[in-house]
């Protein structure tokens, strides 16, 4: 795997904090709100307590899901020309880090359209995480982080593709890893009120420069695929 692939990975959960926050803010709004009393001195302490754990058991969720999908095409590249397989990830791979990278620059939305390849799952999970709704205890946040983390989302969903084109379970489950400690800074400022953040990652310029070094690393992927063809 390249290293440009986790950087890349990375940059899509920093950038894609609005799509997180509109995702999952009201969730870790709503926990945040309804947590066990604490005295008063140790209240945003306990709080982010809260908000690690949930959020641990979220990316755990999304690491484990990236060595799943990636275990599974590492067994297909097994049937087939392990080279001719390499090829056909590599193109995959790059065409999704350009889809993603317009997402991210604001110029097409057409990646959360596959959200709703997830919805069948999501209802059979839904209501076993709605049980630890409001959260009793920091197990509790993070069973209920590691259910919420299947929730259909178009951006989880393209970057278990980049897992899916990494070929193996290990490079699948860490670009999924660096994907969620992206998402962590939004809804951890989410989780405490915090704007700031948001508000840097919803500029336009930022949004349009992050979208445009995803789509310059989809072309580099690209370029490279097409050249092994030459």
């Amino acid at each position: 795997m390249d290293d440009y692939s986790l950087v890349g990975a990375l940059i899509v959960g920093l950038m894609g904090a609005g799509h997180c926050i509109g995702m999952c803010g009201g969730l870790v709004g709503a926990l945040s709100a309804n947590l066990p009393k604490q005295q008063a001195g140790n209240a945003l302490v306990n709080q982010l307590g809260y908000l690690l754990s949930y959020n641990s058991g979220r990316i755990i969720s999304y690491t484990l899901a990236g060595a799943l999908v990636g275990a599974s095409t590492s067994a297909l590249g097994l049937m087939f020309n392990a080279d001719i397989y390499l090829l056909v990830l590599r193109i995959f791979a790059g065409v999704m880090m350009i889809i993603t990278g317009l997402y991210i620059a604001q110029i097409w939305a057409g990646v959360v359209q596959i959200e709703k390849l997830g919805k069948g799952l999501w209802r059979l999970i839904s209501p076993i995480a709605n049980r630890f709704i409001p959260i009793k205890n920091r197990g509790h946040a993070f069973i209920a982080g590691s259910l919420w983390g299947w929730l259909p989302c178009g951006l989880v969903y393209s970057m278990l593709t980049w897992s899916v084109a990494a070929g193996n379970a290990v490079d699948g489950a860490l670009i999924m890893l660096a994907f969620g400690i992206g998402t962590l800074p939004a809804l951890l400022s989410a989780g405490i009120a915090a704007s700031s953040f948001s508000r840097l990652v919803q500029n336009k310029a930022v949004r349009i420069i992050s979208g445009l070094a995803l789509i310059a690393f989809g072309v580099q992927t690209l370029y490279i695929a097409i050249a092994q063809l030459s």
